[in-house]
């Protein structure tokens, strides 16, 4: 049996040293190389360069065809870090505020626990660390780059910490788990002019104003009541000088939905509502609507899996709803079945949220999302008689 206690400080200090030097998405060259490295000296098959920066470790073991997908991703965010840990960040504007430095120390801690001790494995399992999941689509570089075809995976996970839940505390939920996320930029042109003279232009802050309105009336009206949406508008631009109406303005904003059909008619709406602005205040207007992230859905049977395996490693719980935070896991459960599940990591009353400056991975979970990797991957390539 592997000594797994041995193996948490060493993963404790990779996760520091991957901290102090965190990369953004695709440009993950350091951090890949040294999960590479640490894989190859578990005796792992490794392939780098997939999907940009993605790297892959490979475990066979027995003489099943059957296989699983462990996911970490690897990136960090735009933000300047504000912890004052001895470890914090050495590059000004790039920081690990989604935990994921943690995330790649417990899957890899998963993965040199499981090439020092395979028993109880008949099959193979992938583990993949996945560049880019902040917001720029690494996971769906991965699968254009032949991922599945490459390392199939009959079932795929991913872990993610959770502030909000106690540490060591797991859960997940079957179907929707985080929110499809869609990015939308509308450009309203007119004709400028003077302040004074309002009547000689068509004003597109004024346009700008009434859609603003309006759109925070879609959810609301145009939404079915037991639909979870959410509307934004994060962003107004316009005008430069107090006594100018600019020729152009500019009005952004995201949209969170669990449903396609509740996703189609928000966008549907969007656009009858921009082409009766322009109509009504004289001006053209450019909508550019982006679905970049689908929702992230589990699969009923492995979700249901994971709860089970869940309650052998720590406390287990169903999450009541699902998260308007967006996730692109999602394009891997859209290829294969699998599950994705938070991994409480909460101490102490009020912990900073993901994606705060204050943030930081609570190491004291690293035990319990390695036991939870190793679980998930016997369960699924237990030998089968």
């Amino acid at each position: 049996m592997t000594d797994i206690a041995a193996l948490l400080a060493p993963l404790v200090a990779l996760r520091h040293d991957i901290h102090a030097h965190p990369e953004l998405g695709f440009a993950e060259h350091r951090t890949a190389r040294v999960i590479a490295d640490a894989l190859r000296a578990a005796g792992l098959e490794v392939h780098e360069g997939i999907g940009g920066t993605g790297v892959v470790g490979v475990l066979h073991h027995g003489s099943s065809s059957r296989t699983v997908g462990l996911r970490a991703d690897m990136d960090a965010l735009p933000i300047d870090e504000k912890t004052g840990l001895p470890y914090a960040s050495r590059h000004e504007g790039c920081f690990h505020g989604c935990g994921h430095d943690g995330h790649v120390a417990m899957l890899l801690g998963a993965a040199q626990a499981l090439a020092a001790d395979p028993s109880g494995i008949d099959g193979t399992v992938h583990f993949i660390f996945q560049p880019a999941e902040e917001g720029q689509g690494g996971a769906r570089a991965m699968i254009e780059d032949g991922l599945f075809e490459r390392f199939p995976c009959d079932r795929v996970y991913a872990l993610h910490n959770w502030p909000a839940l106690p540490a060591g505390t797991i859960a997940t939920r079957v179907g929707a788990i985080m929110g499809a996320a869609d990015k939308f930029h509308i450009t309203l042109r007119g004709r400028g002019g003077h302040a004074a003279v309002p009547h000689d232009t068509n004003d597109t802050l004024l346009a700008a104003a009434s859609l603003v309105q309006q759109l925070n009336t879609i959810i609301a009206r145009n939404a079915p009541a037991s639909a979870n949406a959410v509307l934004s508008v994060t962003q107004i631009h316009g005008g430069h000088a107090h006594n100018v109406i600019p020729g152009e303005a500019m009005v952004a904003g995201t949209v969170r939905t669990f449903d396609p059909a509740v996703q189609d008619r928000i966008e549907e709406r969007m656009r009858q509502i921009i082409a009766g602005i322009e109509a009504g205040f004289e001006v053209s207007a450019e909508l550019d609507y982006d679905r970049y992230y689908p929702a992230t859905i589990n699969d009923a049977d492995a979700a249901e899996d994971a709860l089970t395996i869940a309650a052998t490693v720590g406390t287990a719980q169903r999450a009541p709803e699902p998260a308007a935070t967006s996730e692109d896991f999602s394009f891997m459960l859209q290829a294969r079945p699998g599950a994705y599940i938070w991994l409480g990591q909460g101490a102490g009353e009020n912990p900073p949220p993901l994606h705060n400056p204050h943030y930081d991975f609570n190491d004291a979970v690293l035990e319990t999302g390695l036991r939870l990797h190793l679980a998930l991957a016997r369960h699924w390539l237990a030998p089968q008689e």
